[in-house]
């Protein structure tokens, strides 16, 4: 048996064979036949030695005399050997500094890149062997990848947006610029996808260090507490994010020092969320440090270069920039080109070179009226300005959602002006004459009254009902048109051709089904009026427009979506919070009157066709025929066309409407169905018939079978419309449903 070597117990075995052999002189060997056989067993036993076993060496206590130089050279032989750790594979520190103290292992990845579903956004190069002998292993690139508690929900489109990013900011797409805009549709993830981007670069780079310090979002007011629950949703408390959606001007300052004042690789708080109201009243203490990456949701509001906003951003000391906006082009080009100048400033040249050389030749070229030298020109510089913008732009339309949601069919509903309306609107346009003006090229205070008033008298005669009293312009005399003892105390729906679609629409969907509706305005008039007909009808409801506080937006919003809320109507001013809010408790919802910037109308209709939804959407677009508010859609249509050339890179947009047609907005047609389909130059209607395009996409058939009136009640999909028109309600309908786009009949 293999003894121990220690000193301590060498010095005890020394003194128990000492103690033995005092013993084992007054021992006598035992006597009898068995103590001979055991004898003979322990003689045997001793005999046998293991070939695997080597002898043991002979100690001595003696010390070996040494002189000092042997002595020392036998100490430094020791010392210049490295504790090696007796575990196998060990990859740790080998180091010769004391224990207790921290050192970073070797460089590696934060997370496994080969792992199964990894998401890589840099792979270091790869080096020969003999180049891995001479670079520096303190100073190798590593893998960054993304954290698996993340990359294991992005779908597919979202982790291509993630890495697309990434590439953006550290000016890896385009050498010199870190700036990029997320222009996806609403409902795909945007939100997810930059907590991605920051929490990445917060925490990794393939310096094998955090690439920021700090991260400020800006948004607006109303998704200030969104944005802070949905980084508390997806990081799940491994950060804490500071939120600022209130508070006096000397504790708000304070806050923003605090986080200004923050460095390190582990700051506290590294995540600021602020909204555009309070980043630019308090710019200056956020301008007096460095921010490594600023993300503005709802981007579009820095479509003016020249507002206060876009200067208080565009001076913030950070060269990384993410602008999130799913509707890029609103109105004009030249909004747009202040939307890219601010994250990549330059690489479109200044504002007036913008407009010489690709705002002009464009629209000129869109314009129905462009000759055929005009068309080539505008393609030639659409596509130049395709080729540049792409480098730095990602865009995806809501067509991806419709692997993962359910089917949307989206309605435009013409519905015809009552006697009244019909009176009063024809009335103001012969006592106002605001045509006149507008045939000139000007575009008066009065004009712009004259929309107003016009836009109201669609929604309800109720809404002009106090210009009539007072005999303002274009309403002398119009008291006497109404029925006698009217009274704006109650809501009258059928003195109003949309209000009456509309209360058709509830009553039925309240009694054949549990769907909730959204209804959007944007006008709080109107709201009031949406007030009344539920008071009268006994519909429970909620109401967020701008004199709802930020805190309570939030507590509303989550109530309505919960399954077990009574609440059957959620009224919602499109100007207050028709941005990123998420209403997929409801599964209808109804544009009650149109906006002359389209990203307004499309903005409000994707707040219940997103992610979480369960149920199929209707989205039902109201319109008065005949009137300004078709011209307003007209307008709309012109506007979303120059976006899909430009945005979504759509070849074959229709040239729609001349510009000169566009300038018709103060004329009344009794006669027609829809102005608008008279004007579109649909290719799917003959004579008044529309045809359902034939499965290979041609625009032309022969399948007579096909063929149905657009006001035909077969062409009503949805069984609340159909159930209207059952109910003799006068209305033309066309509709545009996603169904066809997933291949549904």
């Amino acid at each position: 048996q293999r003894r121990s070597l220690a000193p301590s117990q060498l010095a005890k075995r020394k003194a128990g064979d000492e103690d033995e052999e005092e013993e084992e002189e007054d021992w006598k060997p035992p006597t009898g036949r068995k103590r001979q056989k055991a004898a003979a067993e322990a003689e045997s036993a001793e005999c046998y030695r293991s070939p695997f076993r080597k002898p043991l060496a002979p100690l001595t206590n003696r010390p070996q005399c040494l002189d000092s130089s042997q002595h020392e050279a036998f100490i430094r032989s020791i010392l210049s050997k490295p504790f090696k750790v007796p575990i196998p594979n060990y990859k740790g520190p080998l180091g010769l500094r004391s224990l207790g103290v921290k050192r970073a292992g070797l460089r590696g990845p934060l997370h496994d890149p080969f792992e199964e579903g990894a998401l890589v956004l840099y792979e270091p190069p790869v080096l020969s062997a003999h180049d891995q002998l001479k670079i520096d292993k303190d100073k190798a690139p590593v893998h960054v990848v993304v954290d698996p508690v993340l990359s294991r929900v992005l779908r597919p489109h979202q982790r291509e947006g993630v890495k697309f990013l990434w590439d953006c900011v550290t000016s890896r797409r385009i050498p010199g610029s870190h700036g990029c805009i997320m222009a996806d549709e609403m409902g795909l993830g945007k939100t997810l996808q930059c907590i991605t981007l920051m929490w990445t670069l917060l925490r990794q780079s393939p310096d094998c260090k955090p690439e920021i310090e700090k991260a400020v979002v800006v948004s607006p007011s109303s998704l200030v507490r969104n944005w802070y629950n949905e980084v508390e949703k997806w990081l799940g408390g491994r950060i804490q994010p500071l939120a600022i959606d209130g508070g006096s001007k000397e504790e708000i300052d304070r806050k923003l020092a605090g986080f200004m004042n923050q460095h390190g690789r582990r700051v506290p708080s590294p995540i600021l969320i602020i909204s555009y109201e309070t980043f630019r009243l308090h710019a200056e203490v956020l301008q007096k440090g460095t921010v490594g990456l600023v993300i503005c949701d709802e981007g579009h509001r820095l479509k003016n270069s020249e507002n206060q906003t876009y200067q208080a951003l565009n001076s913030l000391n950070t060269p990384r920039r993410v602008l999130i906006s799913g509707t890029p082009i609103q109105n004009d080009l030249l909004e747009y080109f202040s939307l890219v100048h601010f994250v990549n400033s330059g690489i479109l040249g200044t504002a007036q070179e913008f407009k010489r050389h690709f705002e002009m030749p464009i629209l000129k070229g869109r314009d129905a009226d462009a000759s055929e030298a005009e068309r080539h020109k505008g393609e030639e510089r659409l596509k130049e300005l395709i080729s540049i913008v792409n480098r730095c732009l990602i865009r995806r339309t809501s067509d991806i959602l419709s692997k993962y949601l359910p089917v949307k069919i989206e309605q435009v509903v013409c519905c015809r002006l009552t006697p009244l309306q019909t009176e009063l609107y024809k009335n103001f346009l012969k006592q106002a004459k605001p045509v006149e003006e507008l045939k000139e090229g000007k575009i008066s205070v009065s004009s712009l009254s004259s929309i107003t008033s016009l836009k109201k008298l669609c929604n309800h005669p109720a809404l002009i009902y106090d210009k009539c009293v007072e005999e303002e312009e274009g309403f002398i005399g119009a008291l006497g048109l109404f029925p006698s003892g009217y009274s704006t105390k109650s809501v009258e729906p059928q003195l109003s051709g949309k209000m009456l679609v509309l209360d058709y629409i509830l009553a039925v969907t309240k009694s054949t089904s549990n769907d909730k509706v959204v209804l959007v305005s944007n006008y709080t008039q109107t709201l009031d009026l949406f007030e009344k007909l539920c008071r009268s009808r006994r519909y429970l409801y909620v109401r967020l427009d701008g004199t709802m506080s930020i805190k309570k937006r939030a507590k509303i919003v989550e109530r309505f979506n919960s399954p077990s809320s009574p609440e059957f109507i959620f009224m919602l001013s499109s100007k207050a919070g028709g941005c990123g809010l998420n209403l997929i408790g409801a599964n209808r919802l109804v544009m009650f009157d149109p906006d002359w910037n389209p990203a307004n109308d499309e903005q409000a209709m994707a707040r219940v066709w997103r992610d979480g939804q369960k149920k199929m959407c209707f989205i039902y677009r109201l319109l008065s025929t005949g009137t300004i508010e078709e011209k307003i859609f007209q307008r709309q249509t012109h506007k979303k066309a120059l976006s899909s050339c430009v945005v979504d890179e759509e070849q074959d947009v229709e040239r729609h409407f001349s510009l000169g047609e566009l300038k018709e907005l103060f004329t009344l047609n009794e006669t027609t169905t829809s102005d608008t389909h008279d004007k579109i130059k649909c290719r799917r209607c003959v004579n008044g018939h529309q045809v359902r395009p034939p499965p290979d996409g041609s625009d032309c058939t022969s399948d007579l079978s096909q063929w149905q009136h657009c006001a035909d009640r077969r062409g009503l999909q949805d069984p609340v419309l159909r159930a209207a028109w059952d109910a003799a309600v006068t209305f033309t309908f066309h509709h545009h449903s996603h169904e066809e786009q997933r291949g549904i009949p």
